[in-house]
């Protein structure tokens, strides 16, 4: 299991077939990896949340086919198919159930993972943002058994993790045995981050799966609405449990910006107290930014540089609104003719602008993103958070505090903001097309069910 920013690809592996799993903005590179394994005679399958939406397009760019949606159901199948060559182009993956889901091969990833444990005990999300394609990707909202999870958490894999370790001995000998190796050692067996997308949206399956990790002793970050600082016992079993962290999609302190999200739950004026009832737990804050709603200016979006700050928030993740396939937001877009189809998938990747904001030209909004990113991670901000946090957080959320801060710290002191692909070269040249999955009844049905019952559910909240 390859991830390219991590570790350079293997193009003469003996695997007979690869799978490639990517989001919009890295198409382009993953059709090159698609050309490159079919001149060696690989089969190539794709799948994700861009190959869900655009699969005539990956057929057209030399993958012999498309996993449309969740994976599990269909896989071993597909691997049958393949190697009795009955491979079809086009499979439907339905939401599965999540029991008997077996430990993730976490010795195939790279010692060089920052976070090595990534374990998701729940799939799908209540509520429906515009800018979001989960509920479309993942419909529903379901929950694997708690002793499943626990399972995934506790086993170490040792004697894979040691055979996967005789595969890599030069990179071990590059790292030698130095202090630093041995504090990532450590961390990669202490942490534990859940990918899910709202691990905490039912509230007994969450009391239940926390109170079973308090014996496991590690330190835990993931995903979830602020609505859990209205939960004491919640905070309080996060806290015994190990959470270091939580990350919170605040999105924006505009009204009208919320509500073009779909974020109605967001309230701007409680963000501070809820905040700080997390911190009370010695827990650390990430949140989410997004630049570029109707309700943004130039001048509304690089003060949430020094707004974020006075709410106490740990790590922000500054973003621009993306319109993606299979969203509220790009429909909306598409309609009212805001997208730059002459921009590239390369646009797509959360920090470049792909459409014609209201109140400023896409230049502008990207030229306003890039000051409110550098304003955050000033060395004033990154100072200010982390006296902050060694105030208030628990060790293990001091350390993701001062890890993160230092990360964007540095980048931002060497002026390495996040690319301007206007700029760049790609190696696929791909736009998006009116041609879409929208002819793929089946998948396209789900997931309007999906999208329907999310917002029922969030109206309920």
């Amino acid at each position: 299991m390859i991830h390219q920013q991590v570790e350079p690809i293997p193009y003469d592996t003996d695997a007979d077939l690869i799978a490639l799993s990517f989001f919009s903005g890295f198409a382009p590179e993953a059709y090159r990896l698609a050309r490159e394994f079919k001149r060696r005679g690989k089969i190539v399958i794709a799948g994700g949340p861009h190959a869900t939406f655009w699969v005539d397009e990956c057929l057209a760019h030399d993958c012999d086919a498309v996993i449309i949606g969740e994976a599990e159901a269909l896989w071993a199948q597909l691997l049958d198919d393949a190697e009795h060559g009955a491979l079809q182009k086009k499979h439907f993956g339905q939401p599965t159930s999540l029991e008997n889901i077996p430990t993730p091969r976490y010795d195939l990833l790279s010692p060089r993972f920052f976070v090595r444990r990534v374990i998701q005990a729940t799939r799908g999300c209540p509520f429906a943002c515009s800018f979001c394609s989960v509920p479309a990707i993942n419909p529903g909202y379901r929950t694997r058994p708690v002793a499943d999870v626990i399972r995934d958490i506790a086993t170490e894999n040792t004697e894979r993790i040691k055979n996967r370790k005789s595969e890599i001995g030069n990179r071990k000998s590059e790292i030698g045995n130095s202090p630093v190796f041995s504090v990532a050692k450590f961390w990669q067996r202490k942490i534990v981050w859940f990918w899910d997308d709202n691990l905490t949206a039912r509230r007994s399956y969450i009391k239940e799966l926390l109170r079973a990790m308090i014996p496991l002793k590690k330190w835990w970050l993931t995903q979830a609405s602020m609505e859990i600082a209205q939960d004491p016992e919640l905070l309080d079993l996060m806290k015994a449990s190990g959470c270091i962290g939580v990350f919170f999609g605040i999105e924006s302190f505009e009204k009208e910006s919320l509500q073009t999200a779909n974020k109605r739950h967001n309230r701007v004026e409680y963000y501070r107290e809820r905040i700080e009832k997390v911190h009370t737990r010695g827990i650390a804050v990430m949140a989410g930014f997004i630049a570029g709603f109707d309700g943004d200016t130039p001048e509304s979006i690089v003060a949430m540089a020094d707004r974020l700050s006075e709410i106490g928030v740990d790590v922000p993740f500054l973003s621009v609104l993306t319109p993606y396939k299979g969203t509220a937001l790009y429909d909306k877009m598409e309609e009212e003719g805001k997208l730059l189809k002459e921009r590239g998938w390369q646009f797509y990747n959360g920090y470049n602008v792909a459409f014609q904001p209201r109140q400023m030209s896409a230049d502008e909004l990207l030229f306003a993103h890039r000051a409110l990113w550098r304003r955050a991670f000033s060395p004033m901000h990154i100072v200010r958070r982390i006296a902050r946090g060694a105030l208030r957080l628990r060790l293990g959320a001091l350390v993701l505090s001062l890890a993160m801060n230092g990360f964007y710290g540095w980048k931002a002191l060497r002026g390495n903001a996040p690319l301007d692909m206007g700029t760049r070269a790609v190696p696929v040249k791909v736009k998006p097309t009116i041609q879409s999955l929208a002819r793929e009844n089946q998948f396209m049905q789900l997931v309007g069910t999906a999208l329907r019952v999310a917002s029922f559910r969030q109206s309920k909240l």
